[in-house]
């Protein structure tokens, strides 16, 4: 396919070309989806007004708004066998946010089933070079990709499958864990010495790590910087304004350390995996209330946006639906108040009150070795919590018709060989949960609430 420039996009657009939604497509991580197109032409998002941040290491331009690239929608195989990406959705969805401005992109070799940079490559390459940011990972995380050569295969294989002779950014992925870990994956084996030469070829402009994990690793990785072992031209971090002071290790302290070194901050997880775009009705009214025509996830967003060090925020944009709605955020894009920090700060604590699991669909968990759905079952968990439909005391009126909206809606959102009661304690995927959640203890409370159910029980029994 040819090349069409961000100009000639416009002009199509602006001529009434029609733009595909994807609003019944699920992420690449969904266990099902089905495909459904309707015509979607966006008149009302300017596609001059994308805010931007100066990266202070290249001076390049970065749009506020990043592409992460670790959902890209599905769709069933023509011989009916399991799915596959959707290629052509993925270009309507990469078209649209060019056209728009969003020029960062966010991949890794494991992302969608190790698919996302093919397709991310075949997407982006349709356009000039100019107009897009590449940002990839060093995901070596099996012992055989931790080898010099295993680790450098995979770094040349992103040069391939994206499509490109240089990286924007680099990003050793998910450090975090300790420190010997680190030191595994990219110093004993020569890689940080390869990637300075390769950043000095030119074919790297940035490196920097994605961090998740013990803040004293992230200290040490902040000793090295200041130290001079390594530079870090960008890091990034989990962020959010329910993270920003309630979580282990606080978002404010990573963002202060990182700003008073100048390095810029690339936010991940600015939902929390979707919970701050789907909160209790009851804090959305009270953002309803103050600004109507805003939602839950644009709040979350601007909280993001309002620290001035943040150089681009990440959002997995499925659907097109929520990659308007984030354009319309950052089109241009305006800092929250003080007073209006402070009622984030509220909402947080209010969020803090209801017993939800911190699950972000990540997917680091999966695949499970006895094929639990781990972030299926937390995700239908925590909606029946944040839509106020958790049956409680048998006793209430209501018990009968929240008690079966959630056991029906359990076996339709988890398959029952893959639901909770199948987990057998391995303990395998708590290691790899950046949010450090003991997964078979909350595996075995969902397991005894939805037996309790099934009996006809007050859960508190």
């Amino acid at each position: 396919m040819s090349k069409i420039s961000r100009r000639e996009f416009i002009k199509r657009l602006g001529a009434g070309a029609a733009v595909v939604g994807t609003s019944t497509l699920a992420g690449c991580d969904s266990p099902t989806s089905s495909t459904s197109s309707s015509d979607s032409v966006l008149p009302d998002i300017p596609t001059d007004k994308m805010t931007y941040r100066r990266d202070p290491g290249t001076g390049t331009k970065v749009s506020i708004l990043g592409y992460g690239c670790m959902r890209w929608p599905m769709k069933p195989k023509e011989n009916g066998e399991g799915e596959e990406l959707d290629q052509e959705q993925i270009n309507r969805l990469v078209d649209t946010a060019i056209a728009h401005g969003v020029n960062y992109f966010d991949t890794s070799p494991v992302y969608c089933q190790g698919q996302s940079e093919h397709a991310t490559g075949i997407a982006l390459s349709r356009h000039d070079r100019s107009e897009y940011q590449i940002a990839t990972k060093l995901s070596n995380f099996s012992p055989d990709a931790q080898t010099h050569e295993g680790t450098v295969r995979m770094y040349r294989n992103s040069f391939k499958e994206l499509q490109v002779d240089y990286l924007d950014y680099l990003l050793l992925h998910a450090i975090g864990g300790n420190i010997e870990d680190f030191n595994r994956r990219f110093v004993d084996n020569g890689i940080m010495d390869f990637l300075k030469a390769e950043k000095e070829a030119g074919r790297i402009r940035n490196i920097g790590f994605s961090f998740h994990g013990q803040q004293s690793v992230f200290d040490q990785l902040m000793q090295f910087h200041d130290e001079g072992k390594y530079h870090w031209d960008f890091v990034q971090i989990q962020m959010n304004y329910l993270d920003w002071l309630h979580a282990g290790v606080q978002s404010k302290y990573l963002y202060d350390e990182l700003t008073r070194r100048n390095i810029p901050v690339v936010i991940m997880e600015p939902l929390l995996g979707g919970r701050l775009s789907k909160v209790n009705d009851h804090i959305l009214r009270e953002m309803k209330s103050r600004e109507p025509e805003r939602t839950a996830a644009s709040w979350a967003f601007r909280f993001c946006g309002t620290m001035e060090n943040v150089m681009t925020i990440l959002s997995g944009m499925t659907y097109m639906e929520h990659l308007e709605d984030n354009l319309r955020t950052f089109c241009p894009f305006t800092a929250l108040s003080s007073e209006e920090l402070d009622f984030l700060e509220e909402m947080a604590v209010e969020i803090m009150t209801y017993p939800t699991i911190p699950c972000t669909g990540c997917q680091y968990c999966m695949p499970c070795p006895y094929g639990l759905n781990i972030p299926g079952i937390f995700a239908h968990y925590n909606k029946c919590v944040n839509d106020g439909m958790m049956p409680a005391s048998s006793q209430d009126p209501e018990y009968a018709r929240l008690r079966k909206a959630f056991l029906v809606g359990y076996d339709r959102s988890v398959p029952r060989l893959r639901q909770a009661d199948h987990c057998l304690g391995c303990r395998q995927c708590v290691e790899h949960c950046p949010q450090h959640i003991d997964i078979p203890q909350q595996m075995d409370r969902i397991d005894e609430f939805v037996e309790k159910l099934k009996q006809g029980k007050s859960v508190t029994e």
